[in-house]
């Protein structure tokens, strides 16, 4: 996992990597900007004959700044370095990097903060760094929106200046670097994570830069980027004398007149996950739907020909999901009380399932301990209710899991798993072209699959998660976003599984 630190963390992560390696501070921002200037270099390799403007603060990221304009200028490209007169006192490393540097520099002011940029200009931001604690003002305010305003190619060291590292929710964003790249220092930064953030940060990559792996061991986190190695490590290896009743039986509760096809989507994928056995409890005038749809499933034909309303049977599954499709019935709202009431099985909670719950908000105490909802923004907004940014949400959905001693699936781009003790969860995988209808219905599938399959349920859900996102990433790079599918998620699904042991 990568940890998520906080300004604060990241400083002491520096501070100890200085006393530990030992390296001055002057070498380590060195070795820092030396791998972002390699890391420009590759992504403007196909600009032609660019000009680099760097924008260089009085602090550390300014010398940051300072390095890698040095480096390009040795590298033979066109550098001009624009630094800020500023009544704060310049770090040492960056005055020490202020002098080593022999290219074409403008000091802007508030009586000189016009800038002018040439057609093949690209920006380097290293204004200000992860520090920043209020909006910025002033000269500088004006000078970043005149940068904003001549979209320019803009890459960003460390975080784009103005941005705030967690908690934007005082931020005015006024005054905030529009980056098309952002080049993060060793941790991701939680910001990045936010989709209210995007239109500052754009790509963005981790570039280590060799800070202690003992501070990073050691150093206390609640939130985690989620790695390929990590679902590596989560995914069970299948033994050679296994059966069909070695990998669970799940019941999957899905579908109404209309809305069949969501339980279509949701068993596909659940059989797909590597489930060993499944029934599908279906209204009756759908059996010959999902006969034909998806034979490996059995089907439980419920009393009601159009909806779900009969009570379960006494049955020991491995993992029940419901859900997609179900609509919102009085009937079925009955049978998920009487199902959340009785049973003690973990549960995935989807879709219909979870709009009938913000309806009836005192069942949410009755839910099964380890369950794994999985809402997306407007389905958790009628869950937990509103939020002025996405920091608060985020602190919504950590205080929501923890309530209910439940699983948080919180779906989107880097869906944010938060768990029962306060720790969140954001997958790396995944892209907009999963933003379809029946997306979240193949994720209810896989997650409760896996469940069955006697996955905890944290390990359920990051591992379900990856995959669904995983299979989304593969099927856009062959049929593309805009045409992707919901069944293209279940066909891609095999090839992710291949890919982690690849």
């Amino acid at each position: 996992m990568f940890k998520i630190l906080n300004a604060n963390q990241v400083k002491e992560a520096d501070g100890f990597t200085i006393e530990s390696e030992p390296i001055s501070s002057f070498d380590l921002m060195e070795r820092a900007a030396t791998k972002a200037y390699k890391r420009i270099i590759k992504i403007t390799s196909s600009f032609k004959k660019p000009t680099y403007a760097v924008f260089c603060g009085a602090g550390n990221n300014g010398g940051d700044g300072l390095v890698i304009a040095r480096k390009l200028l040795a590298d033979k490209k066109k550098v001009c370095v624009f630094t800020f007169k500023l009544g704060n006192t310049p770090s040492a490393d960056y005055l020490s990097n202020l002098d080593l540097y022999k290219g074409d520099i403008v000091e802007l002011s508030e009586e000189n903060q016009v800038i002018e940029l040439n057609q093949n200009t690209i920006i380097i931001d290293a204004i200000f760094g992860n520090g920043l604690s209020r909006p910025i003002e002033g000269y500088i305010k004006n000078v970043i929106n005149q940068i904003n305003a001549a979209r320019k190619y803009c890459i960003a060291i460390d975080i784009p200046s103005g941005l705030f590292v967690e908690d934007n929710s005082t931020n005015e964003y006024t005054a905030v670097i529009k980056a098309n790249y952002t080049l993060s220092f060793e941790f991701p930064k939680l910001s990045f994570l936010l989709p209210e953030n995007e239109q500052y940060v754009g790509d963005w990559e981790i570039v280590p830069i060799g800070l202690s792996k003992d501070f990073i061991q050691q150093v206390e986190c609640k939130n985690y980027l989620i790695t390929r190695h990590d679902v590596q490590l989560i995914k069970k290896h299948r033994a050679h004398f296994s059966h069909k009743g070695s990998f669970g039986h799940a019941l999957l509760l899905a579908g109404c007149t209309g809305k069949i096809g969501a339980a279509v989507l949701a068993a596909k994928a659940a059989m797909r996950s590597g489930l060993g056995l499944l029934t599908v409890q279906i209204p009756k005038s759908a059996n010959d739907i999902l006969q034909i749809s998806i034979p490996e499933a059995m089907v439980l034909l419920d009393e009601s020909d159009d909806f779900l309303s009969s009570t379960m049977p006494q049955y020991n599954y491995s993992a029940i999901g419901i859900g997609p499709g179900i609509g919102m019935q009085e009937e079925t709202q009955n049978l998920l009380k009487h199902i959340i009431q009785e049973v003690k099985t973990p549960m995935v909670i989807d879709a219909d399932a979870l709009n009938i719950l913000a309806q009836n908000k005192t069942w949410l105490a009755f839910l099964p301990k380890g369950s794994i909802l999985t809402p997306h923004p407007g389905e958790f907004k009628r869950l937990a209710g509103e939020w002025s940014s996405d920091f608060e949400r985020l602190n919504l959905q950590i205080e929501f899991a923890n309530k209910y001693q439940i699983y948080l699936v919180l779906k989107g781009n880097f869906t944010s798993i938060a768990t029962p003790d306060g720790r969140v969860f954001f997958n790396p995988t995944g892209n907009s072209g999963m933003a379809t209808a029946g997306s979240g219905d193949t994720l209810t599938g896989i997650i409760t699959g896996l469940l069955a399959q006697q996955y905890g349920a944290e390990q359920a859900a990051i591992l379900g998660v990856y995959l669904h996102g995983l299979s989304g990433d593969m099927a856009a790079k062959k049929k593309g976003k805009e045409s992707l599918i919901a069944s293209d998620l279940i066909q891609y699904l095999p090839k992710a599984f291949k890919k982690l042991v690849t």
